[in-house]
């Protein structure tokens, strides 16, 4: 019962993370470290790789796949927060230095939740 809360928690949460890239699209391109090439391109295909991602992790048939897409994606967007705490703000939000630092680490709190939920198998008894 938890996995299956936690899972739909999940799929609204990079549901709705994905489609702020298309609403507010500023904030993220501004996230983005300056050696990254097509701020925009990457801010739209993170955007859609959440998207599709948070629906993969709802449908069992996609389930596995789509959690491996999201770690990947953690690992992958790692650098622009990185880079967002150490500017020490966020482009349209008045979040603190301690909070941007603070998001570092939920990005771990999230895979191993994604992998919990869409990646690990379960456990059978055996008798």
């Amino acid at each position: 019962m938890l996995k299956t809360v936690l899972r739909c928690i999940l799929v609204v949460f990079f549901v709705l993370a994905g489609m702020n890239h298309f609403r507010v699209p500023a904030t993220y391109v501004a996230m983005m470290p300056p050696w990254l090439p097509w701020p925009s391109g990457l801010s739209a295909i993170a955007g859609i790789a959440e998207i599709l991602g948070g629906i993969g992790i709802f449908l069992p048939q996609t389930r596995r796949v789509a959690g491996w897409g999201l770690i990947a994606l953690l690992a992958a967007v790692f650098p622009a927060n990185v880079h967002v705490a150490l500017m020490g703000h966020m482009e349209g939000f008045s979040f603190s230095a301690a909070v941007l630092w603070l998001r570092l680490p939920f990005q771990a709190v999230l895979a191993a939740g994604v992998s919990w939920v869409a990646i690990a198998r379960e456990a059978r008894l055996e008798i």
